[in-house]
């Protein structure tokens, strides 16, 4: 077992000029100590590795199946030379037309009932990503200013944003909502939530539609998730109001459920689909800056403040096979993980008020640990659907090792089977491109470290975090159009977005480039900085 000390990482921070107090005009520093990402070398779970291989043979049964049957007749001809096969065929068999069509029959019944139990193939024909005016763009030290503006803030308080900013990731470019930025009154009101809503969710909607060229009332299932704000009428009620969309449109609105609800949605909506042939469905993903602008003094309350920034997607999905030839991507795996059952889970990313009463989310210490502990059940799961056969045998043949020979031991010069480590697999040989959540920069960092990416993999992320700060939900697509700007992504490839969120859940979806994605010559978010990017951090 891992000591103790392994548990956390160190960080030495500069603080700048202490400004009042004994060591006025001083340099100070400080040392910060955080918890690390469980590591995944040690702790590895065979009941979610079971899991996985358990999604992969019930949707790999016909493979094994059809290869075995055909080794047996392979067998059974090859013994047989031509002439004799011919005989048998035609010469020693009696064949009656009863016989013969019944045979057809089966044969049709059986190819008929495989294709029609096979799920349909659903496609990306294409997503939109909202960029903001350029007027509610704000740098870190005008951010810190707009909260000094404000007067809710003590000097204290504005210090300790300051030092989260510094450190975060985020640029210099991101945006907040105009009433956070103009006003010194309360912005979570139902009337500055539906005005950012508006905003953001038509925004991305208007680009998508122009994108694809489909009608409003084409969409027959629409899918919106956005934690924090959930008005009445809800948000779902709002788009198909303002794009006066049909009247028996399938509309789901998913609230509360943190960073990763946007992959929930896409999976709701892959459900629906799947029993509703022949239909488009969108899924918009979105969080409200405004409404859930904290106020307060509580330092875990203000992390929020700090990190979360305006952003949207709006994604067109089909399972029309007709489709094929036109689609961005298909949709090849989603891998859900939910940790809810654990209280300290639970209550890890928990909104409410403080003692002034004023409503905040409130971040636990205790996020990285958790969120690592809900990504090694989901990654495990994962594997045996993508990983490529000789890691699996890898990765299980070690892990089997671990638990027969008792790897948990230390190991002393007699027996050295029980200090081997399981083999943790090689994720890039499953992925051409990685979308994880962007977060934070602490967060990345773990993450980066415990699945061994290299920079140009987890370059999309830290990207996204810094010229759009953590979209929450969105934030996967932002980094897939940072792909697609740079002109990465090729026929073929696999993408892997990753997301987490409060709950505390994570979740993964996996999609295949189906053409090689341009940057286009708009529409994109990126296209007007791609090119002074990536950056360096310092």
């Amino acid at each position: 077992m891992a000591s103790e000390r392994d548990l956390f990482s160190t960080e030495i921070v500069n603080r700048g000029i202490e400004s009042t107090g004994p060591n006025a005009g001083s340099m100070t520093f400080s040392v910060r100590v955080r918890r690390r990402l469980p590591d995944f070398l040690q702790s590895v779970n065979l009941k979610y590795v079971k899991l996985g291989y358990h999604y992969l043979i019930n949707h790999g049964i016909y493979l094994l199946t059809i290869p075995l049957l055909l080794v047996v007749f392979s067998a059974e001809v090859g013994s047989l030379r031509k002439e004799d096969l011919w005989k048998k065929l035609w010469q020693d068999a009696s064949y009656d037309l009863a016989t013969v069509l019944t045979s057809f029959g089966v044969f049709v019944f059986t190819f008929s009932v495989y294709f029609m139990s096979r799920p349909r193939p659903i496609y990306l024909m294409d997503y939109a990503c909202y960029r903001p005016e350029d007027e509610l763009k704000v740098s870190r030290e005008q951010f810190i200013e707009v909260a000094r503006k404000s007067g809710k803030f003590e000097e204290e308080t504005l210090e300790f944003q300051k030092r989260i900013l510094m450190s975060s990731g985020i640029g210099d470019e991101t945006y907040i909502p105009k009433a956070v930025i103009s006003s010194t009154e309360n912005t979570a009101t139902m009337k500055e939530g539906r005005a950012e809503a508006s905003m953001v969710m038509f925004g991305a909607l208007d680009e998508l539609f122009e994108k694809t060229r489909i009608r409003p009332k084409d969409i027959g299932v629409l899918v919106v998730n956005c934690s924090i704000f959930n008005p009445t009428p809800s948000l779902s009620a709002m788009i198909i109001n303002h794009y006066k969309m049909r009247g028996n449109i399938l509309s789901y609105n998913l609230g509360g459920m943190g960073c990763s609800a946007g992959i929930i949605a896409v999976d709701l909506a892959r459900d629906i689909l799947q029993s509703n042939p022949n239909n488009y469905a969108v899924v918009v993903s979105t969080e409200m800056v405004g409404f859930n602008w904290y106020q307060g003094k509580e330092r875990s309350m203000l992390i929020p403040n700090c990190f979360f920034r305006m952003g949207c997607s709006a994604l067109l999905l089909s399972n029309r096979r007709r489709d094929y030839s036109r689609a961005k991507y298909r949709l090849e795996h989603i891998v859900r993980t939910h940790k809810g059952a654990d209280d300290r889970s639970f209550r890890c990313v928990y909104q409410e008020e403080d003692d002034q009463k004023f409503k905040g989310l409130k971040i636990s210490k205790d996020l990285i640990e958790i969120g690592g502990d809900a990504l090694k059940t989901n990654i495990t799961t994962l594997g045996p659907l993508v990983l490529p056969f000789s890691e699996q045998l890898l990765f299980f043949g070690t892990l089997g090792w671990r638990h027969l020979f008792g790897g948990n031991k230390k190991s002393d010069g007699n027996n050295l089977a029980s200090s081997k480590k399981p083999y943790i697999p090689d994720y890039k040989l499953a992925f051409e491109h990685f979308c994880v959540h962007a977060a934070s920069k602490p967060i990345l960092d773990e993450l980066q470290r415990n699945l061994e990416l290299s920079d140009r993999n987890i370059e999309a992320s830290r990207m996204t975090l810094h010229r759009f700060g953590n979209t929450s939900s969105s934030s996967i697509w932002y980094e897939l159009a940072y792909l697609e700007a740079k002109e990465r992504v090729k026929k073929g490839d696999r993408i892997w977005q990753l997301a987490f969120g409060s709950g505390f859940k994570c979740n993964s979806v996996v999609w295949r480039a189906m053409r090689r994605a341009n940057k286009g010559s708009r529409n994109n978010p990126w296209l007007d900085c791609i090119n002074t990017y990536p950056v360096s951090f310092t």
